[in-house]
């Protein structure tokens, strides 16, 4: 059973630091990656890795930053502004192609 189990979200000030962490179980996965949603707007990417490569959200270049280690693949924000306030959504995909989603991540980033 595929499972996907986030972690690190909280409040920040401005100009502070997050890391999100997310542990993915019961399979091998091609790629990880990060999404948000903020209230009334769709969800987009933030984030994602494959095989070592990394691309980002316009939004976030030079801000942010991807990592994975085996099932484990992290964000490391900094730099944050209130407008990176959203929930973020941890996404996982198998080698056979089908994708699964963590239950969802609440960042808030104050003035």
């Amino acid at each position: 059973q595929v499972q996907v189990v986030e972690s690190g979200g909280g409040l920040v000030q401005a100009g502070g630091s997050l890391r999100l962490s997310c542990a993915a179980s019961g399979s091998i996965f091609r790629a990880m990656g990060w999404y948000r949603q903020a209230p009334g707007k769709a969800r987009e990417l933030v984030a994602v890795i494959t095989s070592g490569i990394s691309n980002y959200a316009d939004s976030v270049k030079g801000r942010f930053t991807i990592s994975r280690e085996m099932n484990t693949v992290y964000l490391q924000m900094n730099s944050l502004k209130p407008e990176d306030t959203a929930v973020y959504f941890c996404n996982v995909q198998r080698n056979l192609g089908d994708m699964y989603w963590g239950q969802g991540t609440q960042v808030t980033v104050s003035s």
